[in-house]
């Protein structure tokens, strides 16, 4: 089953050359500084709950919001070797959740063996999937396989309408997501007393933050059971990050300054006191470690005082590290927070 996408992939801005951009948020205050003011710097992990690991950037969509700016053109990906030091690191510690995350993963060909190891390890894995995937000839088998081992499913789905998917993710993506909901409901994902979890993830069309996590989940559960005859358990509101191919949408349509602002006005101590970033260690798909997803696309890795790589991993020198903060990290900390599960506060 071929997707039509309407978003075409080309070179960004080099990790330097972003993070030189976001240096400059005009009168607002930086990052740091506003950690300081709330008595949270220097920002520091509270132990690790989440290991986010990230194999790679092959994906079969080219969405406009991808902080990773994944696409079907990308050769990045996670090697057996450096998947089996992650699960020879986790096996290490006690760290309940393994995350993860692409690109769309489940295209890297150690996904399946990844899921599996760390089932056998009695970890609670989470799959974050793009929906579309699931239809593929090649993924025939997959709903199946993470139902057969109990995966949960955290699906991206922007918003409960076609024209507004489709503008952010390609054309005929939203119809495509319903038939994958579907077919996850056929085998028991979001269904009550299954066990199967099901939560949706929803990033704003454009230049604004969520809104408000609870009120935007009813009307995604009443459209979606009306119209579509579609359950999930949860859905969770994320900022787009101005990272990647979501900041260059800024810049090319005027606007960065304005996003910026918005999102530092909204600066929220409670969020920021609440971030992912503070329980979660992040691998990337070659093995380097960071603090979270949107710092590795910005080659910001963990301090150097910390293990530099998952085959160094020792919890000791990482639970409590200081995290590496810049002003993009305003996306996690406006309003009610952000996160890899939704709104913190």
């Amino acid at each position: 089953m071929a997707l039509t996408l309407v978003v075409q992939h080309k070179p960004l801005a080099s990790s330097a050359e972003q993070l030189k951009v976001l240096a400059d948020i005009g009168t607002c205050l930086p990052f740091e500084e506003q950690l300081r003011r709330s008595g949270l710097s220097p920002l520091r992990a509270t132990g690790i709950t989440v290991l986010q690991i990230n194999v790679g950037k092959l994906c079969n969509q080219t969405c406009r919001h991808c902080h990773v700016d994944a696409g079907p053109d990308r050769t990045e990906r996670m090697s057996r070797e450096t998947a089996e030091q992650c699960i020879a690191a986790l096996a290490k510690t006690d760290i309940p959740t393994v995350d993860i995350t692409g690109g769309a993963p489940e295209l890297n060909p150690h996904f399946r063996w990844l899921v599996e190891q760390a089932r056998a390890l009695n970890r609670h894995v989470m799959d974050r999937c793009n929906l579309s995937v699931l239809l593929l000839p090649s993924q025939a088998d997959l709903a199946t396989f993470l139902a057969a081992h109990r995966v949960e499913i955290v699906a991206s789905l922007p918003y409960y309408r076609a024209v507004q998917t489709d503008a952010q993710r390609g054309e005929g993506i939203f119809d495509k997501s319903v038939e994958a909901l579907r077919l996850l409901n056929g085998l028991g994902y979001g269904r009550e007393g299954s066990g199967l979890i099901l939560n949706l993830v929803h990033n704003p069309v454009g230049a604004f933050l969520p809104a408000k996590q609870d009120a935007i989940e009813a009307q995604f559960r009443k459209e979606l059971q009306t119209k579509h005859g579609v359950a999930f358990n949860h859905l969770y509101t994320i900022t787009n990050m101005p990272v990647s191919r979501f900041l260059e949408f800024l810049i090319e349509t005027g606007n960065y300054q304005g996003y910026m602002e918005r999102l530092a006005s909204a600066y929220n101590p409670a969020a920021a006191a609440g971030v992912m970033c503070r329980s979660t260690l992040s691998v990337g798909w070659d093995g380097t470690l960071y603090d979270c997803d949107f710092n590795q696309m910005l080659d910001l890795p963990v301090q150097s005082h910390a293990p530099a790589h998952i085959r160094d991993v020792d919890p000791a020198r990482l639970h409590h590290r200081e995290i590496t903060t810049r002003n993009h990290c305003y996306g996690c900390t406006a309003g009610a927070g952000s996160s890899c599960g939704g709104a913190v506060t």
